[in-house]
């Protein structure tokens, strides 16, 4: 996998982004919240109608507030809208469990692994 991008912002969040088999793979690191959402709703953005499909390794995130829910609920329904899919890799237990509690688990498919998030 080759890398495309890295960005940082100064309250504790970076994204990188790899292209892997025809799949964008958005990794992050730091926290996702109300001063770092922007960065993230970013990297998940596709220009309308493209069908594209995203996994976004959530394996070195140690917060999640409301916001990466939202922000991964409208990634979700984007991406589905347009013929693609948004999945979720390798959540952090603290992430894990917000994401159970407000259910996304339910509606994004979350697998314990990238790699199992990977495979088709």
């Amino acid at each position: 996998m080759a890398d495309t991008s890295q960005a940082e912002q100064p309250r504790g969040l970076s994204v990188g982004s790899e292209a892997a088999d025809g799949v964008l793979v958005v990794t992050l690191t730091g926290e996702i919240d109300h001063h770092t959402g922007g960065l993230l709703a970013q990297a998940l953005e596709v220009p309308d109608g493209t069908p594209a499909r995203i996994v976004v390794d959530l394996g070195r995130v140690t917060f999640m507030d409301s916001t990466g829910v939202n922000i991964l609920v409208s990634a979700h329904r984007t991406l589905t809208g347009s013929g693609g899919w948004l999945r979720l890799a390798a959540p952090t237990p603290p992430v894990l469990r917000t994401i159970q509690l407000v259910g996304i688990d339910t509606v994004i498919d979350c697998h314990p692994t990238l790699g199992q998030a990977l495979a088709p």
